[in-house]
């Protein structure tokens, strides 16, 4: 299965980082790919076999969709990665660069979707996530 890597560098100390990646209350306010869409609610159990649950939906309510899984690996402020419902797997890895904290994502791709489409709706969301964490 072929994978895609999205990264960013966030100006942020890692806890407030991990924080903001793992905690619903944050999650809600950074998980979505542009301005027309939000996410409504998430819930998550950050443990081995936990689940988590993110809905993400058109703010006029044209469509929405459901992202959830199920967690593999959990090392505190440093790796995540969970399957997702439909069998593809994510990992991420939070590294300390200086002031700064590097985040990189790999994700096995779907079939819907072109790759190049994934890449950029993932990093649009990690963009979101660095301007959400860099500016509460």
């Amino acid at each position: 299965m072929k994978t895609v890597t999205v990264q960013t560098i966030i100006n942020s100390d890692l806890k407030k980082v991990w924080n903001y990646w793992t905690t619903p209350k944050h999650i809600t306010n950074w998980n979505f790919a542009t301005s027309e869409w939000h996410c409504p609610s998430a819930e998550n159990d950050l443990t081995v076999g936990g689940k988590f649950s993110s809905r993400m939906e058109a703010k006029d309510g044209s469509m929405g969709f459901d992202y959830s899984g199920t967690y593999t690996k959990i090392e505190p402020l440093s790796i995540i990665e969970y399957t997702l419902e439909d069998g593809r797997k994510v990992g991420i890895n939070f590294k300390q660069k200086g002031d700064a904290i590097e985040v990189i994502e790999t994700f096995d791709v779907e079939d819907t979707n072109t790759l190049e489409q994934q890449r950029q709706g993932w990093q649009a969301i990690l963009d979101n996530f660095k301007a959400y964490t860099e500016n509460n």
